[in-house]
């Protein structure tokens, strides 16, 4: 599935280009417990059509009754930028479906310009890294490409939000439990690529919008570049095609970098790069594996879901409790 932010400025641009009005709502600021992050987006219509969120349903609901035909009088304004806050008191937030002490400030853009709408939609569907500068006094917009990802500013003057890249994923070999992990992260968001040398597992890959490619995993490693928005994950349970692989991705960014396997087969793993490639605890302590989180998982798309779970909550900065790791919770498990 396509980046959600790629889907909402395009259809505003084609909403906008259909000479139908509209607005893009961004959530900007929070405090306390938020639905949404901040540099979240939404696009609202004017005849009532939605994509994108700021919230869990509520305040998207009240957008659309103030800013719309869909259901009642709704007008939506003309002019420059402006503000709006939910969740102030407690009744409102109980009223928008807020957690208790949630607010939010969203920022409205009205009519924005299509011709800059396209601007950025070609930039992000041919990868780029793009810089949005509204100018909150009138609205105009500035485009740049960003040389590397940055969180949304506002002050007084203007609001800065980077889109795209979209987070990527490296799968090192082909098979069914490639496949359903593949599915996965692509319904999550992620820009998938696979590195399979191997032909007898070329003609059996059947997950479209997958990047494929044939060449030494390691190369591919290479080629794909990985940065702080990119995981890589074995899968070929091969060493000839695992190790080299996962050594070359732990001398980048990547925010996580794993392998499928047993617990045996993951301690013989960190032997290896130890004896054979100088590697020591420390340099491979970003190596996880065996991957996943613990919950059973004996089937490929049970086994797809543990290892998705462990790639978002990394992505996340979610701190998992060690009796979730797959090693930690089956070696408990084989001592009672």
């Amino acid at each position: 599935m396509e980046n959600l932010d790629v889907m909402v400025l395009r259809a505003l641009r084609d909403w906008r280009q259909a000479g139908r009005r509209g607005l893009l709502a961004t959530v900007v600021r929070t405090w306390g417990s938020s639905p949404r992050p901040i540099g979240s987006i939404m696009a609202l219509a004017e005849d009532g059509a939605v994509l994108g969120s700021v919230s869990g349903g509520c305040i998207e609901d009240d957008l659309i009754a103030r800013y719309t035909r869909a259901h009642g009088d709704g007008v939506m304004p003309t002019g420059k930028p402006a503000f709006v806050k939910y969740g102030i008191t407690a009744d409102e937030a109980h009223r928008f479906g807020l957690p208790c002490g949630g607010t939010l400030e969203l920022l409205l853009e009205y009519d924005p310009d299509p011709a800059s709408l396209q601007t950025l939609v070609a930039s992000l569907e041919r990868g780029r890294l793009m810089q949005r500068t509204v100018t909150l006094a009138d609205g105009s917009v500035k485009l740049a490409e960003a040389s590397s990802p940055a969180e949304l500013t506002v002050n007084d003057a203007e609001l800065v939000n980077t889109f795209g890249p979209e987070y990527r994923m490296l799968l090192i070999g082909a098979g069914q439990l490639a496949e359903y992990l593949a599915t996965m992260a692509q319904f999550s968001g992620f820009a998938v690529t696979l590195c399979d040398p191997r032909t007898e597992y070329q003609t059996s890959w059947n997950v479209p919008g997958v990047t494929t490619t044939t060449e030494m995993p390691d190369d591919a490693v290479t080629a794909f570049k990985p940065d702080r928005r990119s995981c890589v994950v074995a899968l070929t349970h091969d060493p000839k095609l695992d190790d080299l692989a996962l050594l070359e991705a732990l001398e980048t960014e990547a925010f996580y970098v794993g392998a499928i396997g047993s617990r045996r087969n993951a301690e013989a793993r960190r032997e290896r790069m130890i004896e054979h490639f100088d590697q020591t605890e420390a340099s491979l302590a970003r190596l996880r594996g065996p991957i996943g989180i613990y919950i059973g998982s004996k089937t490929p798309p049970e086994i797809a879901v543990s290892v998705m779970a462990e790639i978002l909550a990394v992505k996340n900065a979610v701190q998992l409790p060690r009796e979730a790791a797959v090693a930690v919770a089956k070696a408990a498990a084989a001592a009672v």
